[in-house]
């Protein structure tokens, strides 16, 4: 059964950065997708970042490009989100999945596999 734990949320603010970690028990994101979702009160879920575990290809949404970082360790069994230059808009819970490669390129793939999510508050 594939588990996915994250981790690293909390308060932080404005300006700041953070790091999320998804850990993956009974699997391995090489030969898989693994994208970080956000979804805040009232607002639809947003996929935030995708990396493709075989060649570690990544994408990113227009709203974090620039300040978003997705990466995975050597074993390609955790994968982190780091985040810089925090706004207010950034609050939300974060959520990590794993799916096919093709996951991270074609929308209608989608994710089977999500973790519980993490909360993320930005100070103003």
């Amino acid at each position: 059964e594939v588990q996915l734990v994250e981790s690293g949320g909390g308060l932080v603010e404005t300006g700041g950065s953070l790091t999320l970690s998804c850990a993956a028990s009974g699997f391995s994101f090489l030969g898989h997708a693994v994208a970080w979702f956000r979804q805040a009160p009232g607002k639809e879920r947003e996929e935030v970042a995708c990396l493709v575990g075989r060649d570690e290809s990544t994408y990113y949404a227009d709203s974090v490009k620039g300040r978003a970082t997705i990466s995975s360790d050597d074993a390609r069994d955790t994968a982190f989100l780091r985040m810089n230059d925090l706004k207010s808009e950034d609050t939300a819970v974060y959520y990590c999945a794993a799916g096919p490669e093709s996951a991270c390129t074609y929308e209608s793939v989608g994710f089977s596999s999500w973790g519980q999510g993490t909360q993320v508050t930005v100070s103003s």
